[in-house]
Order: C-alpha cells, then structure tokens, then sequence
C-alpha cells in the first residue's frame, strides 16, 4: 500500500492510501474533493472508502463530491458523529477494524485499520491505526485533528482529562509509527514548544530542522511517534521538568496548562 500526501487549503493534508493490486483506494478526511479526485485519476484508481476522523467541514467538505463519482464507496466515522458528516455508512467505535481498500474483501486479505476512539478536539473524534505489515515495516496512524507533529487540536467539544487519555492511548502505539496528522502545524508548535521546554536538546535539534524544512515548503508529516515522545510537550506531561515548568501538582494540570497556553501563543 503507498500513501499519497495532498496538500490542501491553507495548511491542511488529505491521504490516499493506493492498494495498487486491486487499483482500489481509500481516502483519510478529504476536505476537498478535487485534489483527490485529480490524484485517484493519476493512479488509475477506484475510491472505495472515505475515512473521516471527525465532522469539521475542513475533513468531511469533499464526501459529496467523491461520491457522486464513486457511489459505491464506503463511508467511515465515528459512531457519535452520526448527522455530521456527510454520506456516512459506518459508525465506527473503539476497537472496529476497517478493511482498506475494498469493505467487501476478507479481513485476512488485505490491511485492516484499528480504529481507535480519541475524544477531546471534538467529542466524536476517531483515529485509524495501521498495524506493520511486517516487523520491519512503519505503523501508520491517521489522527486527524487530535496529535499533531509537536502538538495537540484544541478542545472545541471535550476536556482536559478526555484528551489527555486520548493522547495517552496514542502514546502507547509504537516509536516506529508514523504520524498521519492532518495539518502543516510542526513550525509553530515547535517554536511554543521550546518556550516552556528549551533545555531539551533533541527538541532544538528539531526546531532546527523543521525550520530549514519549511524555509523550502517541504513537509513535515508525518513525523514519528518516537520522536513525539521525546519531543512533543503535549506527550510528556508527566515529565517532571514539564510539570515544574508549568508550576502544576498533578499530570492533568500540566497538560491543561500547557494547552491553555498555547492557546494564547
């Protein structure tokens, strides 16, 4: 399977993932619909699935669309986001598996995504987990809007203690997991980060290195899990340093902390 990165509107990414055997494809949260019906034409491919992560019109703007080109493709989101986006087929929970591409083929014939329940930018939002296909391969999460490289989505419709058990569900994925986040936000969350965490020197070595990246309008997703663990404030709100920073008392208060902050940054 190959993942195709598209940029979108001002800072957003869409994904194809491209099973280029059976020519099928499914797309993560398609904003817009043209520049995914223009990549699906390049690779010759049917869309057979849409996988939203959540209902923001940023994510879900471009369903209508793809499905009047493809009708039969399957629609994809969270089950307590039933009404919001558009087109949805399946209401998904935490623990569903989703064949990708083809939703009629066997389980064991293609890659499944785990979907994993993640509340807290909205209260509905979910992520798709895609386990290595083999011990040397990268696992691939599509977060959408709730991890981003050296960040976090704010909370719109859910609390400090659901995202911070969001975040910590993600956490426990694999250091070798690529971060399928939706938005070009590492710039910025990374020059907040290093305001409450400027000791940390891999930290600045990646500060140095997404800047030259985006001196070039290269991107910077995905990143790896591992080094948002090392990197990342809105993961490391138990570390002891972070939490003196924040002048907090318990893992939770940093954290929400830390996001009103960046709020403001």
């Amino acid at each position: 399977m190959e993942i195709h990165r598209i940029a979108a509107f001002r800072d957003n990414y869409i994904f194809v993932l491209h099973d280029a055997v059976r020519g099928q494809a499914a797309v993560v949260d398609p904003g817009d619909a043209q520049p995914v019906l223009q990549t699906l034409e390049e690779l010759g491919a049917t869309l057979t699935a849409i996988l939203n992560t959540h209902h923001h019109s940023d994510h879900v703007g471009g369903n209508r669309q793809l499905l009047e080109r493809f009708p039969q493709a399957q629609v994809y989101g969270g089950v307590e986001d039933r009404g919001r986006i558009p087109g949805q087929t399946h209401f998904l929970r935490e623990g569903d598996r989703v064949p990708i591409c083809d939703g009629q083929a066997a389980i064991d014939d293609q890659r499944t995504a785990d979907v994993i329940f993640v509340p807290g930018h909205t209260r509905a939002h979910i992520a798709y987990y895609l386990a290595p296909a083999t011990p040397n391969d990268w696992g691939e999460l599509f977060c959408g809007d709730t991890l981003f490289a050296g960040g976090c989505g704010r909370l719109f419709e859910g609390s400090p203690q659901q995202m911070v058990e969001s975040l910590g569900k993600l956490r426990q994925l694999p250091d070798t997991t690529r971060v399928w986040c939706a938005h070009e936000y590492t710039l910025n969350n990374l020059r907040f980060a290093v305001t409450i965490d400027g000791t940390n020197a891999t930290l600045q070595q990646r500060l140095t290195q997404v800047q030259a990246a985006r001196a070039q309008d290269q991107p910077t997703v995905p990143a790896t899990l591992g080094l948002e663990k090392q990197t990342n404030p809105f993961l490391r709100w138990d570390n002891a340093s972070l939490q003196r920073a924040m002048n907090s008392t318990s893992a939770l208060q940093t954290f929400a902390r830390l996001r009103g902050k960046k709020d403001q940054f």
